[in-house]
C-alpha cells in the first residue's frame, strides 16, 4: 500500500520492497544529518504489522521465540526471532505490548508467513492473531526527552503526524544510519542459512533490543545458538564494508563478495553515508582474515569487524 507521504514535495519513491515509501525528499545527506541531530522521523508504513492479543500471549510468545517475553512490561519494545530446529532464522518481529496485546512489525511481505506460522502453533493457547493494514510504523531518532525508536499510528493519520513531528526523512537516510550502526535487516543481510550468532542478534546481558535472550527456557533452535555462543567461532560473521567510492553505484543485495578469485560471502544492504561514504553490510566466512581486502561487483571493499570471528562476542569488538 503506497504511503500518502509520497505526495509530499520532493518525495521520490524507493525501490523493490521499499517502493511504497519515499527513498528521499530531495536530499538524503541533509536528512541523515537531521536524524543524527534528533529531528524528524522516518515513514516505515510499508512494514507489515501484526497484533497478538489474549491472556496467554506473552507466555506463548516466550515458548515459541528466541526472546524473553515473560514479565515484559507495557511500553517496552523488544525484538524476537522464530528459528528452525537447526537454529536458522525463519521469521523476525519487533514490537511492544500495551497490557492487552502485543503489536509487532516485520519486513514488507513477511507478515502473512509469520501469521501463518503463529496460527499453526496456537493449539490450546488463548491468543488472537490479526494482521493490521490500518496501522503504520514510524521511527524517530533520539531527541530532547525521548529515546530513539519505533511506534505505531493509524495509517490515515500519517499526513497529520508528518505535519506535527516532521520533517520526514526517507529510506536512504534511515538505511545509511542503520548500516553504519551494524544492524542487520532480516531477509536482506540474512539468508536461509543465517543463525543469530552470525549477525549480532544474541544478547550478552539484559538487552531486550537484541532478538535472542540467553537467559530463558527451551525454544526451537536453542541448542545451535547456545553451542555457538559457548564455543564461539560462528560459521560466518557480519562485517561493515567500506566501499571504494570511485564508482558511482552501489552493489545489488546478494552480490557475491570475493577474496581474490574465491567467493567468501555476499553483500546485503548498502547505502551512501554522509560521512563514511558508500558502505554496506556483508556476511563472510569466519576464516576470512579480518584485514583481507575484499571485492564486490568490481569494487574494492575494506572490512570493519562487527562479529568477532574467534570468540563469537556478537558485538562490535575492541580489536588492538
Amino acid at each position: 500500500m503506497t504511503s500518502p507521504l509520497l505526495a509530499l514535495p520532493g518525495a521520490v519513491a524507493g525501490d523493490g520492497a521499499d517502493a511504497p515509501v519515499a527513498a528521499h525528499y530531495g536530499s538524503f545527506n541533509l536528512e541523515q544529518r537531521r536524524l543524527e541531530a534528533g529531528d524528524g522521523f522516518v515513514d516505515l508504513s510499508h512494514l507489515d504489522v501484526l497484533r497478538i492479543a489474549g491472556p496467554d500471549r506473552l507466555t506463548w510468545l516466550h515458548s515459541l521465540t528466541s526472546q524473553h517475553f515473560e514479565g515484559l512490561g507495557p511500553g517496552v519494545w523488544t525484538t524476537a526471532l522464530v528459528l528452525s530446529p537447526q537454529g536458522h532464522v525463519e521469521h523476525f518481529l519487533a514490537g511492544v505490548d500495551d497490557g492487552e496485546a502485543f503489536t509487532a512489525w516485520t519486513e514488507p511481505g513477511a507478515g502473512a508467513g509469520l501469521l501463518g506460522f503463529l496460527e499453526r502453533m496456537k493449539f490450546w493457547s488463548d491468543v488472537t492473531l490479526t494482521q493490521e493494514p490500518g496501522l503504520a510504523t514510524v521511527w524517530r531518532p533520539a531527541g530532547e526527552g525521548r529515546d530513539a525508536g519505533y511506534s505505531f499510528i493509524a495509517r490515515d493519520q500519517l499526513t497529520a503526524y508528518a505535519d506535527a513531528v516532521g520533517p520526514a526523512a526517507g529510506m536512504w537516510a534511515f538505511e545509511a544510519l542503520r548500516i553504519a550502526r551494524g544492524e542487520p535487516r532480516f531477509g536482506v543481510d540474512t539468508d536461509e542459512r543465517t543463525i543469530p550468532n552470525e549477525v549480532g542478534w544474541v544478547s550478552l546481558a539484559d538487552e531486550p533490543w537484541r532478538a535472542v535472550h540467553l537467559d530463558k527456557g527451551c525454544y526451537r533452535g536453542q541448542e545451535t545458538v547456545a553451542r555457538v555462543h559457548t564455543l564461539g567461532r560462528p560459521p560466518r560473521r557480519l562485517v561493515l564494508l567500506h566501499l571504494d567510492g570511485s564508482e558511482n553505484r552501489l552493489p545489488e543485495a546478494g552480490a557475491p563478495l570475493q577474496a581474490g578469485e574465491k567467493q567468501v560471502g555476499f553483500v546485503g544492504s548498502s547505502a551512501r553515508h554522509h560521512e563514511l561514504g558508500p558502505i554496506a553490510l556483508g556476511l563472510v566466512k569466519r576464516n576470512v582474515e579480518v584485514t583481507a581486502q575484499l571485492e564486490v561487483d568490481g569494487m574494492p571493499a575494506a572490512q570493519e569487524v562487527l562479529v568477532d570471528p574467534e570468540v563469537g562476542l556478537h558485538v562490535r569488538p575492541k580489536l588492538r
